[in-house]
């Protein structure tokens, strides 16, 4: 068997095709694959439906040597990843005694009976290997033959990363011991736009190791750097000094790195420095309270928030003057100043933030045209006001609201430490 990894990945399930849902799988995995330095080169998706899965088996098994099917494996007669990997290999499906007794244990301990149509999920392929599923009812499997490795993992997320880093990524690596590392690195930025930094490391995208590559991303952008070398020190070596280059050309931009977003470093720079923040929301709708309260420990620095539309509850919660808004407006400099320091002053935090704007599609004005937001932070030194004008659908205004607000509190706490 080659020792170069070829892999691929075969959503399996109606609902992706159908649109309802996205197929999440395919990042997760390619990223999973990358950070591992093993090549992912195909994804393609599925119905439920056997004599298809069955031609997208053949495919992959034609041009792949690892094969990692997500979805099928659930308890209802639509299900039938599993069926069609046994067909496709000709292996009979056996009852694995473990997973049943796992099974069981989950209905048990969750104080319900299990039904009958459960027990085809403690179905193994023949010569192959159950591989646990701790936070669901769906063993996954692991079969190889021909010099094929094929992975069957169930279709919910929460329950499908983790045994793609447990379960897969280990044996993959013990297969592959000899693959070329791959590493790479991600710089957030936000405050400039995906051309202004292309524009401007044009010598960088053009390198062959490191390669640097700018992605979009609703709200900020990113920049990798991705190196490869016969270890994983060896490709950091390739990757720092580019890395430092680039934080010397964009200090006032760069964020953070790898997994971590606007509310988490924001929560490290408050916590650390023992301050608190309090928001105040009009057109972002809470969407701001919602990020930083996504990150574990956000109750260490985030006071809370006011979801204020209407001008009562402005006037009534956050303290803004009627008379700021008749002379001014919601959607105004002056009404977010005092939206800013009323929440800050009410929740008794050290900083508060604040946002009203005009999210669309309808609402604006010549003067006041869609997209128009006004935000603000109060804060020990003062309040800092700013006017923003964005484009896009009412989401994407929501979104990029909510980010360079977060982005702008970040840079006042950091130059004030």
């Amino acid at each position: 068997m080659s020792q170069v990894c070829k892999a691929e990945h075969i959503a399996v399930g109606s609902e992706i095709l159908l649109g309802q849902i996205l197929n999440g799988h395919a990042r997760a995995i390619s990223l999973e694959f990358a950070a591992h330095g093993l090549n992912l080169y195909y994804h393609s998706a599925v119905g439920d439906n056997m004599e298809r899965i069955l031609q997208s088996l053949e495919i992959a098994r034609s041009r792949s040597n690892v094969v990692v099917v997500t979805g099928g494996l659930g308890p209802t007669k639509d299900d039938l990843t599993k069926e069609a990997l046994a067909a496709f290999l000709n292996r009979p499906l056996e009852l694995s005694e473990d997973s049943l007794r796992a099974l069981e244990a989950y209905f048990v301990a969750r104080k319900r009976r299990m039904p009958e149509e459960n027990r085809k999920q403690a179905l193994c392929i023949s010569g192959g290997e159950v591989l646990p599923n701790p936070n669901g009812t769906a063993p996954g499997q692991y079969v190889e033959a021909d010099g094929v490795h094929y992975f069957l993992l169930p279709g919910p997320p929460l329950e499908m990363v983790p045994m793609l880093k447990n379960e897969v990524l280990p044996r993959l690596r013990t297969v592959f011991s000899n693959q070329t590392r791959i590493v790479s690195r991600v710089l957030h930025f936000c405050g400039i736009g995906e051309s202004d930094v292309d524009e401007q490391i044009g010598e960088l995208t053009a390198a062959k190791n490191p390669t640097v590559a700018p992605l979009a991303s609703e709200g900020e952008m990113l920049l990798r750097i991705t190196a490869a070398g016969n270890s994983d020190t060896e490709a950091q070596q390739y990757i720092t000094p580019v890395e430092q280059m680039l934080r010397e050309k964009f200090a006032s931009f760069i964020y953070g790195v790898d997994d971590e977003t606007l509310p988490s470093v924001v929560l490290k720079v408050l916590s650390g420095a023992g301050q608190t923040l309090a928001v105040a929301e009009s057109c972002t709708g809470g969407l701001i309270a919602s990020m930083l309260t996504a990150i574990p420990g956000s109750s260490a620095y985030f006071a809370g928030g006011v979801v204020a539309y209407q001008n009562e509850v402005k006037e009534k919660q956050l303290g803004v003057h009627s008379e700021t808004l008749t002379a001014f407006g919601a959607v105004s400099e002056q009404t977010a100043r005092e939206m800013a320091e009323g929440v800050r002053s009410r929740l008794n935090s050290t900083y508060g933030l604040s946002v009203t704007g005009i999210a669309g599609p309808s609402g604006g004005t010549p003067e006041k045209p869609v997209g128009l937001v006004y935000g603000a932070v109060a804060g020990p030194d003062g309040t800092q006001v700013f006017r923003m004008q964005f484009r896009g659908s009412r989401e994407q205004v929501r979104i990029r609201t909510a980010k360079q607000m977060l982005w702008r509190l970040w840079r006042m706490v950091v130059v004030k430490a």
